[in-house]
C-alpha cells in the first residue's frame, strides 16, 4: 500500500516539475528565435547594420555559452530548483529592460540578462529529468520536452508576426518578462530537486535496484572527471556544428535570407521558419523515442545528421525554392537538425549519474558557442559581400553554415555507443 502511495506521489510531483520547467524552456526558445521575426523592427528602432543586429542577437548566445559549465556545476551542487528560480528572475528583468530599451546599448544589456537567466533552464531541466524519470526513458522525455519547448520557437515566428500588427514588439517583451518572473516564483514553490527532497525513494529504489551513487568529492573533481573523459567531447562538436548552424539560421538569418534571395514576403518567410522549427520539434521527439526503442544512439544520430547536411545544399547553391518543395525542404531540414538532441543522452551515459549536470553542460556549450560565433560572423560576411545579386551577397554566409554542419557530422562519427545505459566505469 505504501509502495502504491509512493508511486502516486511520484507521478504528481514528476509531472508538476516537468510542466513548470518546460514552460520556462518555452520562454527560452521564444527569446532564441524572436530576433529573426523582429529584425526589421530592431534595425529601424536602433538604426543597426546587419553586423550590429547579429551582435545584438548573439549577446544571448555569448552569455549562454559562458554559463553552460558553471550551470552544470551549480545544478550538481546547489540543485536545479534554486538555479531555475534565480534564472527566471534574471531573465524576466532582462526581457522587460529589452522591451523598454531606447538605445542599442540598453537593448544589448537586456538581451544579455535574458541570456544569463535562461542559460540555466535547459541544464536544470536535464538534471530534473534524470532525477524524476527512468534512465531508459531519458531520450524520449528529453525529446518530448524539446517538442514542447519549440512551441516557444513557433510562437516567435508567424504568431509573433501577426501579433505585431496590433501591438509593438516592446509590449510583447515586457509581457514575457512579467510572465517569466511569475514562473520563477511557482518553480520555487513546487519544484523539488529529486524524489528524496519530497521524502520519496529514488526511481531505482522503487524497482528494487541500488540507487545511483552520489558524488562524494569536491565539485572540481567531478568537473575534471567529465572534462578528462575523451568520450565527453564528441557531443560538444555535434552540438557546435548542428545546433550552432540551426539556431543561428532559424534564430536570425533564415527570414532575411528568404526575403532577399528568394523574394518572399515576411509572412511567407516566417511560415518557412515555423515549419523548420516544427520539424525540429517533431524530430527531437522522434529521434529520442526511436533511439530508446532500438537501444542504440549512433545509428540514429548519424543518419539524421546526414539528412540535415543534405538539406543545406539547395540553400548553398541558391537553387529555386518554389511551391510545396520549399516547405518540404524546411520541414526535412528541421527533422535532420534534431539529430543533435541525442548528444545529451550520449554524454550523460559515458559519465557518472551524479555528474549529469556537468556532463550535459559540456555538450550544450557547443550549441551556444557555435550560435554565438555564427550569428555575427554570417552578418559580417553579408556586409562584406554586398552585391547587386542577393544570392551572391548571402553565398559566403551559407558556405559558413555548411562548413559548421560538416564539423557536426565528424563529431557524430566519434560518439561512443552507449546502448541507452550508463557505461561509465566507477
Amino acid at each position: 500500500m505504501k509502495n502504491k502511495s509512493h508511486h502516486a506521489r511520484m507521478r504528481n510531483l514528476r509531472w508538476t516539475t516537468f510542466l513548470l520547467v518546460v514552460l520556462a524552456y518555452v520562454i527560452s526558445y521564444f527569446h532564441r528565435v524572436a530576433p529573426a521575426t523582429i529584425a526589421g523592427d530592431l534595425q529601424l528602432a536602433f538604426h543597426a547594420s546587419a553586423a550590429a543586429l547579429g551582435g545584438l542577437a548573439a549577446t544571448y548566445f555569448y552569455v549562454y555559452t559562458i554559463m553552460q559549465i558553471p550551470t552544470g556545476i551549480l545544478v550538481d551542487t546547489l540543485g536545479p530548483r534554486r538555479i531555475l528560480t534565480l534564472g527566471g528572475l534574471v531573465a524576466g528583468v532582462g526581457a522587460i529592460l529589452f522591451g523598454y530599451a531606447d538605445t542599442l546599448g540598453a537593448a544589448a544589456v537586456g538581451r544579455t540578462l535574458v541570456g544569463l537567466g535562461v542559460s540555466v533552464t535547459f541544464i536544470a531541466m536535464l538534471k530534473l529529468n534524470a532525477a524524476w524519470f527512468h534512465d531508459r526513458h531519458f531520450g524520449t522525455i528529453v525529446g518530448f520536452a524539446i517538442l514542447l519547448g519549440n512551441v516557444g520557437s513557433v510562437l516567435a515566428t508567424v504568431p509573433l508576426a501577426e501579433l505585431l500588427r496590433y501591438v509593438s514588439w516592446r509590449s510583447v517583451f515586457a509581457f514575457i518578462g512579467g510572465l517569466t518572473i511569475v514562473l520563477a516564483a511557482l518553480s520555487w514553490i513546487f519544484v523539488r530537486d529529486h524524489p528524496g527532497q519530497a521524502g520519496l525513494p529514488s526511481l531505482r529504489e522503487l524497482e528494487g535496484q541500488t540507487a545511483h551513487p552520489p558524488h562524494l568529492g569536491h565539485w572540481l573533481d567531478g568537473l575534471l572527471t567529465v572534462i578528462k573523459n575523451r568520450a565527453s567531447w564528441p557531443g560538444f562538436w555535434v552540438t557546435f556544428g548542428y545546433a550552432g548552424s540551426f539556431f543561428a539560421f532559424a534564430g536570425l538569418w533564415a527570414v532575411p535570407y528568404l526575403q532577399a534571395v528568394h523574394g518572399m514576403s515576411r509572412d511567407i518567410a516566417t511560415q518557412h521558419t515555423s515549419l523548420l522549427l516544427a520539424g525540429f520539434a517533431l524530430g527531437a521527439l522522434t529521434v529520442g523515442a526511436v533511439s530508446d526503442r532500438i537501444g542504440r544512439r549512433r545509428p540514429v544520430l548519424i543518419g539524421t545528421g546526414l539528412l540535415y547536411l543534405l538539406c543545406w545544399l539547395p540553400l548553398v547553391l541558391a537553387l529555386p525554392l518554389a511551391g510545396a518543395a520549399s516547405y518540404v525542404l524546411f520541414l526535412l531540414m528541421g527533422l535532420g537538425a534534431a539529430s543533435f538532441t541525442l548528444s545529451w543522452a550520449c554524454v550523460k551515459e559515458v559519465n557518472p549519474h551524479a555528474l549529469s549536470g556537468m556532463a550535459t553542460s559540456v555538450a550544450n556549450t557547443g550549441a551556444f558557442l557555435g550560435t554565438g560565433i555564427l550569428q555575427p560572423l554570417v552578418g559580417w560576411a553579408i556586409d562584406r559581400a554586398q552585391s547587386a545579386h542577393a544570392a551572391d551577397t548571402y553565398q559566403t554566409g551559407m558556405l559558413i553554415f555548411l562548413a559548421c554542419v560538416v564539423i557536426g557530422l565528424f563529431g557524430s562519427l566519434r560518439v561512443r555507443e552507449t546502448y541507452c545505459r550508463y557505461i561509465h566505469a566507477a
